[in-house]
């Protein structure tokens, strides 16, 4: 494994250039995916701003209220699982299957810190899920919940590459925990996917949890740069990357913003400002 002068692992693979048709039709399947992930985004966030915000609505329409409480559940299942398959898509393109690994460890490890959460209440403070997103694992954790972390810990470290890879890895965690300031609110308080087990300051959250994103992000961030993950992400389109964090923020950000949080909204955006001007002083 050679390393380049920044300090990054450089494998043999990665100095290979794609052949430009396989590299046009790979590039072109990862923006469908987008588009598709985009799409219905735009209709998760419609439907819930239209019948979620205005249940009165529901009555009008015989038949509506049993499909909107089925749709509660489907969409927020299938907006996870479609985020990762367009984000495996990209990957695949890039770098084949040397992800997979990384996907292993990260669904590890982030399945074992929310194990902790919902069961002695560490890092994040005391929590249960409820059966909106679907089985869980040992009826704590839903299966989707590590596949969450790992389809937005990828865009976070892409998105806050920086020379050195410790600067990397406290900045992706920062990039991580600003999706959870919408997050939060959003499943937690507009919505019931969790619960918290008391009354915190910030829309029901306890600031430990702020502590407990991080922490778990530090982590996962630095998972990612073991095991090689700043070279397949260097190889990401930087544009994609942003417009796929981007549609991930949405889907919360625009709940937050339907239901009247305008400060969860402003703390957000303020946050990943914070990110933007502390990867430029770190360049």
């Amino acid at each position: 494994m050679e390393v380049d002068g920044a300090g990054w692992e450089r494998a043999p693979w990665r100095q290979t250039p794609l052949r430009p048709a396989r590299a046009a039709l790979g590039a072109r399947i990862a923006l469908g995916a987008l588009v598709a992930l985009v799409g219905f985004t735009a209709a998760a966030l419609a439907g819930f701003a239209v019948f979620g915000r205005h249940p009165d609505l529901l009555a009008r329409y015989p038949g509506a209220g049993p499909v909107y409480a089925v749709a509660f559940t489907f969409f927020a299942r299938t907006q996870v699982a479609l985020a990762f398959v367009a984000l495996a898509v990209a990957l695949v393109h890039v770098a084949g299957a040397r992800w997979l690994p990384a996907l292993a460890a990260v669904y590890a490890a982030s399945l074992a810190s929310e194990l902790l959460g919902t069961t002695v209440g560490l890092p994040f403070g005391p929590y249960h899920y409820t059966d909106g997103l679907g089985a869980k694992w040992f009826g704590h954790v839903p299966v989707l919940i590590p596949l969450s972390w790992f389809t937005m810990a990828v865009p976070s470290l892409a998105l806050a590459r920086r020379a050195h890879p410790a600067a990397t890895v406290v900045l992706g965690a920062l990039v991580l925990l600003s999706w959870d300031l919408a997050l939060d609110p959003a499943m937690s308080r507009v919505t019931t996917y969790w619960l918290w087990g008391g009354t915190g300051p910030y829309y029901g959250m306890p600031w430990s949890n702020l502590v407990g994103w991080f922490v778990t992000g530090l982590a996962l961030m630095a998972i990612l740069v073991r095991l090689g993950a700043g070279a397949w992400t260097a190889r990401l389109d930087r544009r994609w990357v942003a417009a796929f964090y981007a549609t991930n923020l949405a889907l919360p950000l625009g709940m937050t913003a339907a239901a009247g949080y305008w400060g969860a909204v402003l703390v957000t955006v303020g946050a990943l400002s914070g990110c933007a001007l502390l990867q430029s002083v770190l360049r």
